[in-house]
Parts: C-alpha cells; structure tokens; sequence
C-alpha cells in the first residue's frame, strides 16, 4: 500500500531541516506510520540508515517491506511502543543514536481501521491502538467510570465545553444499556448538546472520541516516558524532533525542553525559539498540517561541568 494512502507525512521539510541527517549517522523514526518521514530522510542523506518503531504491526507489515528494498542495508524495523525506546533499542543491542523523531499524531488509515476511533463507523468501542500494550478499552471506561472520571478526562483532554451534560446523558443511558459501540456513544453525545454544537464546524462527538483516545492509550504518559528515555539514547550533536496535534502534547513537548537544558554534565539546547507550524503552501495540499506543532533540540555537552 502507497505510503500517502496510509498517513501523509507533514512538515516533512522541517522534520528535514531540524534533524539535519548527516552521512555515516543514525537515526531513529519511532512513530514510522506510513513511512513518510522515514523515507525522506533515507533519501536526504544516502549515506545514514534509519531504524523506524511503530506499535502498529500493520503499519511496518505495510509499508517498511517496501522501504527496506528501496533502501537495501540502511532501514531496521521494530515492533514497539515508543515509551520503550530506550529498552527496544537496548534489545536490538544499540547504544545510542544521532537523531530521533517522533510524530505523536494519529493517521487517519489508523482512525478509519481500528475499531472504536472514527465517529464515522460503526464499531467496538476499543480504541486502543495495540492490544498488546493497553488493557483497558474505551467501553470498559465509559461503562465503569465515575462520573468525576469521565467529567475530568472529557474536559482536560478533550476540551469538551459540555462535558458536564454529555456526561450525565452517559451515565442515565448506560443505566438502562451499557454503551457498546462508536455508534451508540455518538448519538448518547448529539442527545446531550445544543443542535447549533451538532451543525457545527467538527462532529459533536471528535472531542469525546479525542479524550478517550488519549486516556485508554496512555498517550501523555508515554510522551512523558519517551522523552526522557530520549534524552538517555542521543549522542552528544544528537537532535530531537517532536511533531505535536494537541495543546497538551506540545506543552509536555516543550517544558521537557526547557527543564533539562545543559546545565550539569549534558543536556539540551533548544533549536526552535518558537513553535515550527505548516506553511501555507503546506496548508493548501495537507489540511491535516493544520493543527502540526514541531519542536527540536540539540544535545549539547557541558564542557564546563
């Protein structure tokens, strides 16, 4: 399957500029997706190799075949969380690497195909992006959780304005019949908000659907975790690139960067001043570019320390 089906890549040309992939050197893609971002840099710097990580079985079963015979020697896949980085590298008996990126975004091949993300089709309300990693589903939360739960996860990591009344509309509905389906959270949801919030610009349920998303796979706890097993694996001169969609993430992105600068023995030196958003050109071609937010940083050594 074409990469770009799978999930198009953004801010390819930044991810490019701040990784500044050099011959001889390596590199690790550990959201590999669709392989986008992992095929440009192969192409950009003949002369390093990459290793690409995904959770996604799928998605290194689809594309990184392919890649590693367009770029034969030079393209290593492993199946994993990228929280893990620091113990899958280890595994495959790597010390350290000269440049890691991450893209925390969801494609939309993953949104479409696994069961419970799209408020578009009817399925489970799993959400969990790899079984093998979560245990808790998006039915299990939504038919068990307090109502202090729901209204908390609904909020912070959904901004949902009406948390509060869709909230009450899901605990009276699965009283009479637990919510098993993306369908039937869909309409509990349109029953609990105004009809101008069901016309509205997005569906009235991508808020709800976004916050359990984020809560049953953990995704600010493995950004968290990542980061500092990021910080372990780069070598000094190694660069760090960070591609955010939510607030939360880029905010977790960037007080990392600024609470570990160089200040003891090693540490970071911030590269993007500020915020690296998509072009308007980029705009025009990938909507999806939107809401992108990158970051990067430099490891740097205190020769003072």
């Amino acid at each position: 399957m074409n990469e770009v089906v799978y999930h198009k890549p953004v801010l390819v040309n930044e991810v490019l500029e701040y990784l500044d992939p050099q011959p001889g050197k390596l590199y690790v893609d550990v959201t590999f997706g669709g392989g986008g971002h992992t095929r440009a840099i192969l192409e950009k710097e003949p002369n390093c190799k990459v290793i690409a990580i995904d959770w996604d079985k799928t998605a290194l079963e689809k594309n990184g075949e392919s890649l590693q015979k367009m770029f034969p020697g030079r393209l290593t896949l492993l199946w994993g969380n990228f929280s893990h980085l620091y113990h899958i590298l280890k595994k495959a008996k790597i010390n350290s690497v000269d440049g890691i990126l991450a893209d925390f975004g969801t494609s939309q091949y993953q949104i479409s195909n696994m069961p419970g993300l799209s408020v578009y089709k009817d399925s489970y309300l799993d959400m969990r992006m790899s079984k093998a990693h979560h245990k808790i589903t998006a039915y299990e939360f939504i038919n068990k959780a307090s109502q202090r739960d729901l209204e908390e996860i609904f909020f912070t990591l959904g901004e949902e304005r009406y948390s509060k009344q869709i909230v009450k509309a899901i605990l009276e509905q699965r009283v009479i019949k637990k919510i098993a389906t993306t369908f039937e959270l869909v309409e509990v949801i349109k029953s609990a908000v105004p009809i101008s919030y069901r016309k509205g610009k997005i569906h009235p349920a991508t808020r709800i659907f976004q916050a359990l998303r984020i809560y049953v796979n953990d995704e600010l706890g493995n950004i968290k975790t990542f980061l500092n097993a990021a910080e372990k694996t780069l070598n000094i001169d190694g660069r760090l690139v960070c591609i955010s969609f939510h607030s939360l993430e880029d905010r977790i992105v960037k007080q990392y960067f600024k609470d570990n600068p160089c200040r003891y023995e090693r540490g970071f030196e911030i590269l993007t001043k500020r915020v690296v958003t998509a072009t308007d050109e980029e705009l025009k071609i990938n909507p999806s570019s939107r809401s992108a937010k990158l970051r990067a940083a430099k490891m740097e050594k205190n020769e003072n320390y």
